[in-house]
């Protein structure tokens, strides 16, 4: 079963392996396929469900409403977000303006056929609304009681600093950011965590298998397998590309025999690693079977020793991305319409 841990410095517990739902549903598989993972995940412990009212344009909040329907409200905890276009792509249609914000909740809700999200998070930084703004409206959802807790994702430091302060100001709880992070993405450790880590704001971390590389089947000088998710634009192609170098993918290959050594497959060694760091959590994973699932909850609980961390990092060498400059290149600018 699935261990737990509270999410920052609340008394909200999360299942260490919650279930994100993101390139599946409303898109990537049929619905009943969806409703089968989602009783998969139940079944082996899963409480924690993370999607977005953007996922496949609101149809992934409608799967995962059904998927739950039935189940005791009270035993899961259910997170979403807002931010990114969704519905005609009118002008206020997106970011974080108190108008997308509070319409996107209430459409949020009736998708997931809730009364209230357990977290509700800020799925970007928006430059064009004024921060203070943006917590004014959370704060009166959370006093409305439509979302227990406050979240961001792929918030720089100092956002999430200018942030926890305003929710403090309010009398909310800001608990947690959900930004990438995996062996081979580690540009939140310089910045974002240690303030999180001050700030009692816990990392609930996305692509923990860096979009699959981690699993070893992506292989060098090879082409990429037909119906991965690499061939696919509308499930994370884009976000792949910059580990599919060669020398990323040899380095991912000198992992094979430290997971083998540890007992584990490539899919659990990476997410165990990335649950070894306190500040974590919760790790992310989609499944399109339940079998898949089956395998990454075994992640769950494990510790893996210095030396297994020492090799991981002696076989990855060259190959980590981890400039935390680059956590303030995630939020555009500009808003997306």
């Amino acid at each position: 079963m699935v261990n737990y841990r509270y999410l920052g410095n609340s008394g909200l517990k999360v299942s260490e392996i919650t279930y994100g739902n993101w390139v599946t549903h409303g898109s990537q598989v049929d619905d009943s396929a969806a409703i089968e993972t989602v009783h998969a995940a139940l079944d082996a412990g899963i409480t924690s469900f993370d999607t977005a009212d953007v996922y496949a344009n609101t149809a992934a909040e409608t799967v995962l409403g059904k998927a739950l329907a039935g189940q005791r409200r009270e035993s899961l905890e259910i997170f979403t977000k807002v931010y990114w276009p969704t519905g005609p792509r009118g002008a206020n249609d997106t970011g974080l303006s108190r108008k997308h914000i509070m319409e996107s909740i209430n459409g949020s809700l009736q998708r997931l056929g809730t009364d209230y999200v357990d977290l509700y998070q800020a799925h970007r930084y928006d430059y064009e609304t004024p921060i203070e703004e943006t917590f004014q409206a959370f704060a009166d959802i959370v006093r409305q009681g439509k979302a227990l807790y406050i979240g961001v994702s792929e918030w720089t430091a100092e956002q999430l600093r200018e942030g926890h302060a305003l929710a403090k100001a309010h009398g909310i709880q800001l608990i947690s950011n959900q930004p990438q992070y995996s062996m081979l993405w580690r540009v939140i450790e310089g910045k974002v965590v240690p303030a999180s880590e001050e700030l009692g704001i816990s990392q609930i971390v996305w692509s923990p298998m860096a979009q699959g590389v981690l699993s070893g089947k992506y292989l060098p000088g090879q082409p990429v397998p037909e119906g991965s998710r690499a061939t696919d634009e509308k499930s994370g192609a884009n976000f792949i590309k910059s580990f599919l170098r060669d020398e990323v993918l040899e380095a991912v290959q000198r992992l094979k025999p430290i997971a083998a050594e540890a007992g584990l497959t490539m899919p659990q060694l990476a997410i165990a690693w990335v649950l070894q760091n306190k500040n974590v959590a919760a790790a992310l994973v989609g499944a399109s079977r339940p079998e898949q699932l089956a395998d990454n909850v075994k992640a769950s609980g494990v510790v893996l020793d210095a030396d297994t961390m020492a090799a991981i990092d002696t076989a990855l060498a060259g190959a980590v991305y981890d400039d935390p400059e680059d956590t303030y290149t995630v939020s555009p600018k500009t808003r997306v319409v």
